[in-house]
């Protein structure tokens, strides 16, 4: 009798959704206000991904096959205008993964999901500024129009994204924290590492700032100094995008990959460790930034137990079972990245071997995590859609990492003078790489194309909605 009451109490309280609205709701208007919500978000985040897909498709990956066709010609590293390569980094970075990175941090808060139209358009504002900050970045770099005043246009534009991305993450626990959340106040570990990622993009954005004001005061062109942009990619990387791939990788590899618990506090000495690196790279300490990176790493893989024997078998449903391996050939890929900096700081003349270091991190490490544990994650997100095909997830990811060991290999036997036949093989590397991408993000726009399982029911539900 005592449940009976107490599940007739729990009924009569008002919703969530209905004290916004200010009257009872029948329960399919509650049905329906919800799923306009979501699918709002999962428009939302659809957008931000193919904002991505593009940036990464073309000034990204064709401007760097551009590059390498140009210096596999002329058989020099410095035939191409160090503007363009930095051109092409800024897409890649900025504008595909930082992209990813905002378009799901906004899907994740689950605030989002309580807030009014208007709240909602601060999302889309980020992404216009955004969108249009990294274009004109690119767009400047290359074509070298005004750009006195468009560098630190573009440099303030995305500047503007991320205080409204910052703004809406930071308000998300002090406004809506009520009764229910005063026992899960504490929060867990993998976010402060997305924490301590954030940081590192903001960091990086005001850098970026102040490195496009002092050239548009200062500057001869438009091109960062060599010797500066070199400890400036350590923060783009090691500082902004690491962090957020252990973050999340602390939050879905246990579930995906049924591995053992994460040692929360471990992943957080590694973050201490890798900041105490980034810091030592800015101060131009590269041998000593180098060790530290590598040692912070080896602490992060010890904090997420990838070496480890799993707990529990691997979900693959819905991907290639292969994912578990390439997620692991990724974080050896992040080791010999930090192995080619210890080389590269102890040598004369390391310009191959820093750049890599470079490309084994940015595609072996962070372009293969986002192959894999995008296609786990995003046809989920966007409206519980199903991948488009797993195949093509496997045939994307191995020629990513075809085309990156020619790519690592072949650019320290060229760039260093080693074997000068290895020149011919940096377009054939770019070639398998651009195929890559380009199935990658044709396997996801397909998927974001069809309909999702649920929408051909959708009526259907509605009916059960409404007699219950």
């Amino acid at each position: 009798k005592g449940a009976v009451t107490g599940a007739k109490t729990m009924s009569a309280l008002p919703t969530r959704i209905e004290k916004e609205a200010g009257r009872p709701l029948t329960p399919l208007q509650i049905f329906d206000i919800t799923a306009a919500r979501e699918t709002t978000l999962s428009r939302l985040l659809m957008l931000y991904i193919s904002t991505g897909l593009i940036f990464m498709l073309l000034p990204g990956t064709f401007l760097g096959v551009w590059n390498l066709l140009a210096m596999s010609s002329h058989r020099a590293a410095d035939s191409v205008s160090p503007a363009w390569i930095q051109a092409h980094g800024h897409a890649q970075i900025f504008g595909w993964i930082g992209t990813f990175i905002l378009g799901i941090g906004f899907y994740s808060i689950p605030k989002l999901r309580r807030l009014n139209s208007f709240a909602l358009s601060a999302v889309w504002s980020s992404w216009a500024l955004w969108t249009v900050g990294v274009t004109v970045r690119w767009l400047t770099s290359v074509y070298q129009w005004e750009w006195r005043v468009l560098l630190p246009f573009s440099a303030v534009l995305e500047l503007a994204a991320f205080a409204i991305f910052f703004r809406t993450v930071s308000g998300h626990r002090t406004q809506h924290s009520g009764p229910e959340d005063s026992g899960k106040t504490k929060l867990e570990e993998w976010v402060f590492v997305v924490i301590a990622g954030s940081v590192g993009l903001l960091l990086t954005l005001l850098v970026n700032f102040g490195v496009t004001l002092f050239l548009a005061l200062r500057g001869a062109s438009a091109e960062v100094p060599a010797e500066f942009d070199q400890r400036f990619l350590v923060l783009q990387t090691w500082g902004f995008l690491v962090p957020f791939v252990w973050g999340f990788s602390a939050k879905w590899l246990p579930v995906f990959l049924g591995l053992r618990p994460v040692r929360g506090r471990v992943l957080l000495l590694a973050v201490a460790l890798n900041s105490a690196g980034v810091l030592a790279a800015f101060a131009g300490w590269m041998m000593a930034a180098s060790l530290v990176l590598v040692v912070g790493l080896m602490t992060a893989l010890y904090a997420l137990r990838l070496l480890e024997t799993p707990a529990r078998p691997a979900k693959v449903k819905g991907v290639h079972t292969s994912f578990p391996v390439f997620v692991r050939l990724a974080y050896l890929w992040a080791l010999i990245a930090a192995s080619l900096g210890i080389w590269a700081a102890s040598v004369q003349n390391p310009r191959g071997i820093w750049g890599a270091s470079r490309h084994a991190l940015t595609v072996g490490f962070l372009a293969t995590m986002v192959f894999t544990i995008g296609p786990r994650v995003l046809p989920a997100f966007s409206g519980m859609r199903l991948l488009f095909s797993t195949k093509l997830m496997f045939v994307a990811a191995l020629l990513l990492v075809l085309g990156c060991l020619l790519r690592v290999s072949s650019e320290i036997l060229a760039y260093q003078g080693l074997v000068r036949s290895a020149w011919s093989w940096l377009p054939v590397s770019a070639i398998i790489e651009m195929t890559a991408v380009t199935l990658f993000a044709a396997n996801l726009l397909a998927t974001f194309v069809r309909p999702p399982p649920y929408a051909r029911s959708s009526n259907r539900r509605r009916v059960v909605v409404a007699s219950s």
